[in-house]
């Protein structure tokens, strides 16, 4: 979950904030209540890792809670520690059980250090109390949420099958209500992948929202993709047409995580999501019962690296195993990849992406690779013009009237090497 300040939300009519670099050395993905969830999202990748812990209630108890934060607090430096609560479901663990947490974490926290909360959930639990809750605590909250109720509800479902959209909404409402700072999680998939324009302006229009983390569904067994899953064109085609209304009409208003990680290496600013760095390793995910793997998407007995209550999670962090992990991230490129235009941008994407024999036949090839070429092609003019801006003293949100108000019949101030008038911008 993304907890910066972007830097195309930085407009001309709007304070610049410089992004200080996140003091973390890693980041943990915190899951109290394990793989239980109170739905049944059909996409979802990680409702059958309950099966790693048959016995467990899934539940993380306090000496396991104790141990993450107090070593987190003492391998951390800097004034703010993000602390992020993922599930399954976090809110099935109840209120009592989160301001419990937050008790527990302000009073091990060093004095000068602020904490910064954030939560990944469903939104289905939540009420007004529950909202209150996040309010006062300052959560930053992250609701999954597909689109429009015709496209959420086509696999974000409960337990019996049901549409799930109307409790969703209801509580967003809730968080909203109570001045909540949410960001949407949407996830795209062959039932939206068709239909990022409408999603967009739904999110944006109908339900207000400004934060937007688009998130592939990739899923597959034994080399098949599922029908659920986006494909590559279908994510390609996606995130243009999302980035042509941004631009049209949003700079600086509207933050989408996937255009901000494609400007950031234009401008020599970390990527700042995982799946777009170099190497990757520092994105560990913590178990309710306090075991530790190396990723979110590798809970697998492989990827298993220790225990908080046995090992320290510092030491976990900076382990062979682990570097090895991250590194490997960019050792394995094969060379279609290394000599790639957009490879600065892409770095080859998620490693559990990996799934088909490169052309080079000297490694694996990202499953959504023509989707990623396609959208950086795309984008690309615009995002070169925005941080020459940005990198002169300017503003990303001029950009668009640099572009727009260009004579029709003049080449594209964009870089596309096409007139205006018929630029892809058009």
């Amino acid at each position: 979950m993304t907890v910066k300040q972007p830097v195309t939300f930085l407009g001309k009519n709007k304070p610049t904030t410089t992004v200080r670099p996140n003091s973390l050395a890693f980041h943990v993905l915190a899951k109290p209540s394990g793989a239980i969830c109170n739905l049944d999202c059909t996409y979802c990748f990680f409702l059958d890792k309950a099966d790693l812990y048959p016995d467990s209630v899934f539940r993380m108890d306090l000496p396991v809670l104790e141990a993450y934060l107090t070593q987190l607090f003492e391998v951390t430096a800097g004034d703010e520690i993000t602390i992020s609560w993922q599930g399954g479901e976090p809110t099935l663990l109840g209120k009592a059980w989160f301001e419990r947490a937050v008790e527990l974490a302000n009073s091990l926290k060093p004095s000068h250090v602020r904490l910064l909360h954030t939560m990944q959930t469903n939104a289905t639990l939540i009420d007004d109390d529950w909202a209150q809750l996040l309010a006062k605590h300052q959560f930053l909250v992250g609701v999954s949420i597909d689109g429009p109720p015709a496209l959420h509800d086509a696999f974000r479902v409960d337990k019996k099958g049901g549409a799930t959209s109307d409790r969703v909404l209801r509580g967003l409402r809730a968080l909203q209500s109570r001045g909540v700072e949410v960001n949407a999680l949407i996830t795209v998939n062959s039932a939206n992948m068709d239909h990022g324009l409408e999603v967009y302006r739904y999110l944006r229009d109908d339900l207000g929202l400004r934060y937007f983390q688009f998130i592939p569904i990739v899923e597959h067994a034994d080399g098949v993709i599922s029908a659920e899953s986006v494909t590559p064109q279908g994510w390609g085609s996606f995130l243009t047409t999302v980035f042509d209304e941004w631009f049209r009409h949003d700079v600086g208003e509207v933050y989408v995580s996937m255009i901000d990680a494609a400007l950031a290496p234009l401008v020599g600013a970390p990527a700042g999501m995982c799946i777009f760095a170099e190497t990757c390793g520092d994105a560990i995910a913590l178990e309710h019962n306090g075991d530790v793997y190396s990723c979110d998407h590798f809970v697998d007995p492989d990827h298993l690296l220790g225990n908080v209550l046995s090992n320290h999670l510092g030491d976990l962090v900076t382990s062979a195993a682990q570097r090895g992990f991250g590194q490997a991230k960019k050792s394995t490129l094969p060379s279609q990849c290394t000599t790639c235009p957009v490879l600065s941008q892409c770095r080859g994407e998620c490693p559990k992406n990996r799934l088909f024999p490169s052309e080079t036949g000297d490694g694996a090839i990202n499953y959504l690779c023509a989707g990623y070429l396609q959208y950086f092609t795309h984008a690309n003019p615009v995002l070169t013009l925005m941080a020459r801006q940005l990198l002169a003293g300017g503003y990303a949100d001029e950009v668009p009237d640099l572009v727009f108000s260009a004579p029709a019949d003049q080449p594209c101030p964009c870089g596309s090497g096409t007139p205006r008038g018929v630029c892809h911008l058009r």
